[in-house]
């Protein structure tokens, strides 16, 4: 007798509703959807059995065989899609699918430290995602990219200096550049006369070596364990405000010892004294302040505007403290008009003079012979050179029952223009 075949229809994945957001929903909607489908076909497979000798009743068997194998591994997929949120997220949003096996496989070790996994898996990994070309054998490893951009994106968020200034990553300890100091000869002649040799131009060795700088935050393995907890989100916010507040304080006066070289650390003299290496800056006029009844502190700060080339102006902002902005803020002109503006939409960065202020309250506060106030374009005048990767140590041992996850970065920063930057001092002269 001739079986009549009836095509199966099409359900599964396009049966879910496209309003559903929640993971869970979402994966009991495809299981009752794929048992459903799976019931109704094999009603139709049991029937087409019985007359397995017709050839074709044999391929539309088949066929609905294949359909079912089919709606397995999508369902399998969105088990493993749902295990990956499950498990903090790890990877998940990672296109390159070489970085989201190490981002999965990173998250295994933070949470378990197995460290036949991570010496298995997580160095070859790194290399095939093109973080690092080895492993550390102490058991460290590169964080996953995208958790290294969460913590960049909050230093660079609460220190103004890597907002303002020039930054680099690098694959080595030291980066060198040349400066030409100009010195270049030139002469007008003659038709027929002699072309003497001309001066030539000097250059100057600019070197930035990068620093260590690291955090140490902890965390029960209960709280590893607990699935609900966001790995990425969870140290980066434990290191990211750390390494900001410790970067922020070097790029504006560290003294290049273990740490970056900050801008108020260099050697300073009057800006019509100026000379490559030193920092030029404006006295204020006032032994301990920055005006008083006899002197309008404006004036100093107008003059400091106008010690910064021309070619720097356009780009150049003031850096400041809070407390020293807010003296700022009281400055008029012989009009009464205040120099300070106010902006006129919310995230605005207000200015003085025309120009944008920052703050920073590692700046010097208002004293005799401080450095209140900077002037200059800090993207030409600032280079920070980042050595590319943070590396996270994981100690389940020294602390018990905590587990350290010792986070290591290296940085380094200095002048690389010392034209582009000009300070006020609070002195006479």
């Amino acid at each position: 007798m001739t079986q009549h075949f009836r095509a199966p229809r099409a359900r599964g994945i396009v049966s879910v509703r496209a309003d559903m957001s929640d993971p869970k929903v979402i994966l009991a909607e495809l299981s009752k959807t794929f048992e459903a489908f799976k019931a109704e076909n094999d009603a139709e497979i049991k029937a087409l059995k019985k007359g397995q000798e017709d050839v074709v009743q044999s391929e539309k068997v088949d066929r609905i065989n294949a359909d079912i194998t089919s709606l397995n591994k999508a369902l399998d997929d969105v088990n493993a899609t749902m295990a990956a949120l499950k498990a903090g997220g790890a990877g998940g949003n990672v296109a390159d699918p070489a970085k989201r096996e190490h981002a999965e496989v990173f998250s295994k070790w933070f949470r378990k430290g197995d460290r036949a996994i991570a010496d298995a898996d997580l160095g070859a990994l790194e290399v095939k995602a093109s973080l690092t070309t080895q492993s550390d054998p102490d058991g460290g490893y590169l964080v996953p990219e995208e958790m290294s951009e969460t913590i960049d994106r909050v230093a660079g968020t609460v220190s103004v200096m890597r907002d303002l200034a020039s930054v680099m990553s690098i694959s080595t300890d030291t980066f060198k550049k040349l400066v030409s100091m100009g010195g270049a000869g030139s002469g007008w002649v003659g038709e027929t006369e002699d072309r003497p040799e001309t001066a030539t131009p000097t250059l100057r060795e600019l070197i930035f070596n990068v620093m260590e700088i690291y955090a140490n935050p902890a965390a029960t393995q209960t709280m590893l364990d607990d699935a609900r907890v966001d790995i990425a989100q969870w140290l980066g916010n434990e290191v990211a405000i750390e390494f900001a507040e410790q970067e922020g304080a070097a790029f504006i006066s560290g003294n290049g010892v273990k740490r970056p070289r900050g801008l108020l650390s260099y050697a300073n003299v009057p800006n019509a004294n100026y000379e490559w290496g030193k920092l030029g800056y404006t006295p204020t006029g006032v032994a301990a302040a920055l005006s008083n009844a006899s002197n309008n502190g404006a004036d100093a700060m107008i003059d400091l505007y106008y010690s910064l080339r021309e070619q720097y102006r356009n780009g150049a902002v003031w850096l400041t403290s809070d407390v020293t902005a807010g003296a700022m803020r009281k400055f008029k002109d012989g009009d009464g008009t205040y120099l300070w503006g106010n902006p006129t939409n919310a995230g605005e960065t207000p200015t003085f003079l025309g120009k944008p202020v920052r703050t920073d309250d590692n700046m010097d506060a208002v004293g005799a012979n401080a450095f209140p106030l900077a002037f200059g374009n800090f993207q030409r005048g600032y280079l920070i050179v980042d050595r590319f990767g943070i590396r996270v140590l994981r100690d389940p041992y020294t602390n018990k029952p905590y587990v350290h996850f010792y986070t290591t970065k290296r940085v380094g920063g200095g002048v690389q223009n010392f034209e582009a930057i000009k300070l006020l001092k609070v002195a006479t002269s």
